[in-house]
């Protein structure tokens, strides 16, 4: 994130908005925008592309936690949501929304900075976690083809499978390709073929 924060603030209440802009202003170098109605919510947020989203409502619905999802980007920023009450069950619809910090009993000025400071670490720590599971997944998706290919060849050429692999690195680096594209673009042509 940069040095200097890009902050929405999603507060209905005029008062309590300047409270935490004034908050955010003298706790941190940020720039803060305030969204004061909750409609469009999506197209508001996104006109902002903001490092993290403060949202302060007395009492969450679940129609307020989809337009959240939608609207927030929590795949894309951090999002903490300060609510009044514990409202039964939308702790857990808040938190498979995306929202990285969910506080009851509402937000008071001292509390914001260290709950940024939460939903940004939380953020990033879950970002990095789906980046390693997409990462793991396209490794093992391509393990697979990469099996494939040498289960074709070793039909095809009587190979055992040591020299099945052995033909595919090379066919690969005579080429200037993966051994994952090369073992794709067999399969692909297998299926074609057969």
């Amino acid at each position: 994130m940069n040095s200097k924060l890009t902050v929405v603030v999603v507060e209905e209440d005029r008062d309590r908005a300047i409270g935490i802009v004034d908050a955010l202003k003298a706790s941190d170098d940020c720039d803060v925008f305030v969204i004061g109605n909750a409609s469009g919510l999506a197209r508001k947020i996104a006109a902002h592309a903001p490092d993290i989203v403060l949202i302060d409502i007395d009492n969450p619905t679940r129609d307020m936690m989809e337009e959240l999802t939608l609207a927030s980007g929590p795949l894309d920023r951090p999002v903490a949501m300060f609510v009044s009450g514990s409202a039964g069950g939308l702790a857990q619809a808040a938190i498979e929304a995306g929202v990285s910090a969910y506080v009851v009993d509402g937000l008071s000025p001292e509390r914001i900075k260290p709950v940024m400071d939460t939903a940004i670490a939380r953020f990033s720590m879950v970002r990095q976690m789906r980046n390693e599971l997409a990462e793991m997944r396209r490794a093992l998706e391509e393990r697979k083809v990469i099996d494939r290919a040498k289960g074709l060849l070793m039909k095809a050429k009587g190979l055992d499978e040591d020299a099945a692999y052995a033909l595919l690195r090379k066919t690969a680096m005579d080429q200037g390709r993966r051994v994952a594209d090369v073992a794709e673009a067999l399969v692909t042509a297998s299926g074609l073929l057969g």
